[in-house]
């Protein structure tokens, strides 16, 4: 059973280095019984490359832009957009200021916290192909076009 969750800036969790954005996760599913609450941080240039999931995924822009794309559209999404991903959909998305922040959700099922987590623990940087495929793989993360 789910308990309440109290989170002031002091007491978050620390902020996790996936490939340079830094992922603060707020609640996961074990804390709400499914869902998992993120704050993402980014600055130009930082982003997610094209990848598809098993859950399903929304972002609410908090600070700065975002270029988004899901499937075969993409946009500039501006402060107050929500993106929201159907599982199973390839999408991407690259900061393009210095201080963008987002607010994601993740659908009920999701392991986007021990994805994260095991980037910020067993990757090295964006050229640690081999420890990114395995996270990926772990956590049946795929990424179009890439071997394997």
């Amino acid at each position: 059973m789910a308990e309440a969750i109290i989170l002031t800036p002091e007491t978050r969790p620390r902020e996790l280095n996936v490939i340079g954005e830094k992922i603060t996760i707020l609640a996961n599913k074990a804390q709400t019984d499914g869902y998992e609450l993120f704050l993402q941080d980014g600055v130009a240039g930082v982003g997610a490359p094209p990848h598809s999931h098993g859950w399903d995924e929304s972002f609410f822009v908090l600070k700065g832009n975002i270029d988004f794309g899901v499937g075969e559209k993409s946009m500039i999404a501006t402060p107050g957009t929500l993106v929201h991903i159907p599982a199973g959909t390839t999408h991407w998305f690259t900061f393009q200021d210095d201080d963008g922040e987002m607010l994601s959700i993740t659908g009920v099922g999701s392991g986007a916290s021990e994805f994260f987590s095991q980037i910020d623990r067993d990757v090295a940087g964006p050229e640690d192909v081999e420890n990114l495929g395995k996270a990926a793989h772990d956590h049946e993360v795929t990424f179009p076009g890439a071997p394997g």
